[in-house]
């Protein structure tokens, strides 16, 4: 007899595809195959943090109030009994201390906020790191970095909603430099964000309006993009390591049913038990230490969450730079490091996939991942901007670290001054030399095979050591994703003396891919990995056994 919930399922599937139709494409969906490894995990990491940041947050709207109207505090937490304080603050004391799980939900949204953006930077790295962002993938990389400034936003505005002292600050900094450094029209955008001039325009409509932000504007812009940024990356398909079986125009992975999607599933509940481990027993965000804002106050040792203290930390190490332009004060110390320097970062790693198109030349689709080694140079570059975010965001606590070490504070800036350009070059020439070192020890594998530790004594009377052959997949590994060599210089004239057209652009383009592959290390006659698609080579034929390489006689 068959089971009634699976002629249930039979008949509600049968009923839908009779009227809407695609039970065939579905099917088909159904097969598409996943990569299976660690690291493609970073991206199900922030898109789960996003979804339990929904849940959370549809929580928290219904306790919440977006109301700068002052009232009298007379709740459960003794020590802000009798202070005046905003509804919004207000609410958010009642929300942590009054309702049932309420304080555990601030703590898993807040906790949720942090990795979410976190778990962006570190896919967006992978995704730089591995060149996945080439040919067809320059949209999803450009949604990618979008999402990032995006997340940063929407971080902000939540930690800014509790209207408490921490946040206040914050704001005021966020309004210095982002508004009152832009000269000529900052005032008007100041005038136009808060009614009026800060802090008496907190008095207004400022806190529904950001809101109303933080609840549906950027969350729903956020949704769209996800939702884009997954349906790209459905129909493009996921992007592999290389290995021995994979190439641009095959696919090796399992189901995404029933395999990827139990998996995915479990995933979820790993990210979403360790953001409640988290929130019970680290505490985060604690607003009844801080207190109500005030504009007179300001808070001791407080540092911003994370992902602001990039801005934070330019600001701290900036000198007092100010010029007078047609009577109008440009404070240089103020629009530098919070808006030209973060603006230049993120455009350059918005802009970088297309130089590296030009510089290459390469326009081929690419759906199997570089190994970071064979890059070198896109490897230093991630690295340099890696360095240079980490010294601002170190610089942020400056403060904390000449307290902390008892040093002086002068002199922790003016490090941080130096290190802000000496670390970047530095991070980029020693990660360059160590992939360069990394590719010179592989070809030295291909050539003299893997050590075993075996000695043999030779009959002259000299000792060799005993070396194997790689494995198939060590060698597929090796041989698919080789380093690029630097292309010859094209002439700037033709055989006549005419110079060419473009000769100045197509020097510049090959000078560029020259400066982007010059110390690769080029590799022998190993082949290169694709001769058993050519049909030159028996799939999985073995290569002759290796004997030989260093000697001491």
């Amino acid at each position: 007899m068959q089971d009634p919930t699976k002629k249930l399922l039979a008949g509600t599937g049968k009923a839908l595809d009779d009227r809407f139709g695609g039970a065939a494409g579905l099917k088909k969906q159904m097969k598409k195959l996943f990569p299976d490894h660690w690291s493609f995990m970073l991206g199900e990491i922030a898109l789960y943090s996003f979804v339990v940041l929904l849940l959370t947050g549809v929580f928290l709207t219904f306790f919440f109030k977006p109301s700068m109207q002052e009232v009298v505090y007379h709740g459960s937490y003794a020590n802000l009994d009798g202070l005046r304080m905003s509804e919004a603050y207000k609410s958010t004391i009642d929300l942590s201390f009054d309702v049932r799980g309420g304080l555990l939900m601030r703590q898993i949204h807040h906790w949720a906020a942090l990795l979410f953006v976190a778990a962006i930077m570190v896919h967006m790295m992978r995704i730089f790191f591995t060149g996945a962002f080439r040919k067809p993938r320059e949209v999803n990389w450009l949604i990618g970095i979008t999402l990032f400034t995006l997340a940063m936003l929407e971080g902000f505005a939540g930690y800014t909603l509790p209207d408490d002292l921490l946040s206040g600050v914050g704001l005021r900094i966020f309004v210095s430099v982002v508004f009152e450094a832009i000269p000529i029209v900052g005032t008007y955008l100041l005038f136009f964000t808060f009614g009026g001039p800060f802090p008496d325009g907190l008095q207004g409509d400022f806190i529904p309006r950001l809101f109303i932000v933080h609840v549906l504007l950027v969350p729903g812009i956020l949704l769209a993009l996800i939702g884009a940024h997954m349906l790209i990356m459905w129909h493009q398909k996921h992007t592999v390591w290389a290995s021995r079986k994979q190439t641009n125009r095959n696919t090796v992975g399992f189901p995404f049913f029933p395999h990827f999607i139990a998996k995915t599933t479990a995933f979820f509940m790993f990210v979403f038990g360790a953001l409640a481990l988290l929130a019970t027993f680290a505490q985060i965000n604690p607003i009844w230490m801080y207190g109500p804002y005030n504009p007179v106050d300001v808070t001791a040792g407080a540092q911003p969450d994370w992902y602001i203290g990039i801005l934070e930390g330019g600001l701290r190490i900036m000198p007092g730079v100010e010029s007078v332009f047609l009577g109008h004060t440009i404070p240089w110390n103020t629009l530098i490091p919070a808006l030209i320097v973060p603006g230049l970062l993120f455009t350059f790693m918005a802009l970088y996939p297309f130089f590296e198109k030009w510089a290459t030349g390469d326009n081929s689709e690419h759906h199997v991942l570089n190994r970071p080694r064979n890059v070198p140079t896109r490897t230093g570059i991630g690295v340099a901007w890696l360095a240079a975010y980490m010294i601002l965001l170190i610089a942020g606590g400056n403060d904390i670290i000449a307290k902390t070490f008892s040093l002086s504070f002068n002199t922790i800036t003016w490090i941080f001054r130096f290190a802000i350009f000496l670390g970047p070059v530095i991070a980029f020439v020693v990660t360059k030399r160590i992939c360069i070192g990394l590719q010179r020890k592989e070809e030295h594998l291909l050539h003299e095979g893997v050590e075993t530790g075996v000695i043999k004594r030779l009959p002259t009377g000299g000792y060799e050591e005993t070396t194997r052959t790689p494995s198939p997949e060590l060698l597929g590994r090796l041989e698919t994703n080789r380093p690029d060599v630097p292309e010859d210089m094209p002439a700037l004239t033709d055989g006549r003396g005419v110079e060419a057209r473009n000769g100045i652009v197509k020097r510049l383009r090959v000078s560029a891919q020259r400066w982007y592959t010059q110390d690769n290390v080029a590799r022998g006659a190993h082949g290169d990995g694709h001769a058993e698609e050519r049909g030159e080579v028996e799939p999985g034929a073995q290569r002759p056994e290796l004997t030989g390489g260093r000697t001491s006689d």
